[in-house]
């Protein structure tokens, strides 16, 4: 069966790919590589303060793992607790990639749980607008937030799941549901994905992308898991667009049809 063309756009970009993909916590850059390669992702996240990207001259650099000629890269701002620190990473990001404008922005609020301080993010997403960013945010399952924050201009929302690298996968599908019914930008679960069946769950939901690295980058066959997130992103998608039966309480109905079997009569 031929599938018809499925794109998504966020900003001023259009991609095939719905799963997107960090590039920390992998054993090298070599397993970096064939891991994102074999996700099939064309996005990929980069901590401006944690991987060099040609900050640092004389070491290796992720540029020459992941070209910039094949993959389009989201620099993101982990790592900072407070909107001026964003805001300066992801202008450093901006300067180091030419010019590049689409970005992950993330403040957080605790070191422990990485849980987002929504009220900083909020403050750093109004300046990165004004200043002609592309921003995709990372933010709480909070509808009424993420509705502020496309009111002032991010091109996609990003709710966690759960907690960053616990792989719990959705605990509130509830809270995305409500954020998907509002938004017209792409929102993009991200953040708490373990296994294949968390990315076909937020796919199913209707979300336009998940988001995962820890899932990946941790798991005992990094590469096998990342094709298998590819997989499952594409069906979870292809099942939300077919559109799933309604949900029956005790009103079973046989998959075999039962009228003229031979021998049968009714109770």
């Amino acid at each position: 069966m031929t599938q018809p063309q499925d794109t998504w756009t966020v900003g001023s970009r259009t991609f095939h790919s719905r799963l997107l993909v960090g590039t920390g916590k992998y054993a090298d850059l070599a397993q970096t590589r064939d891991a994102i390669v074999a996700s099939g992702a064309e996005i990929v996240t980069v901590a401006i303060r944690r991987t060099n990207i040609g900050q640092n001259a004389n070491e290796p650099s992720l540029l020459d793992a992941l070209p910039l000629d094949q993959f389009c890269y989201l620099p993101n701002s982990a790592g900072c607790y407070t909107a001026a620190d964003a805001v300066r990473t992801l202008r450093l990001g901006r300067e180091l990639l030419d010019g590049h404008n689409l970005c992950k922005l993330e403040v957080l609020g605790d070191p422990n749980n990485l849980y987002p301080d929504m009220e900083e993010t909020l403050i750093a997403a109004r300046e990165l607008v004004a200043d002609g960013f592309e921003v995709m945010v990372y933010c709480s399952d909070d509808p009424i937030y993420a509705r502020k924050l496309e009111d002032v201009g991010c091109k996609a929302i990003m709710p966690l799941a759960s907690l960053i690298g616990s792989g719990m996968g959705i605990l509130n599908p509830w809270n995305i549901q409500l954020i998907l019914e509002k938004a017209q930008v792409p929102v993009i679960v991200d953040a708490g994905v373990g296994t294949a069946s968390d990315a076909a769950v937020a796919m199913e939901l209707g979300c336009a992308g998940v988001l995962m690295n820890t899932a990946i980058a941790k798991a005992q066959d990094p590469v096998r898991m990342a094709y298998a997130m590819k997989l499952a992103t594409e069906a979870g998608r292809a099942a939300y667009l077919a559109g799933r039966m309604p949900k029956k309480f005790y009103s079973a109905s046989p998959s075999s049809p039962t009228e003229g079997v031979i021998g049968s009569r009714k109770p």
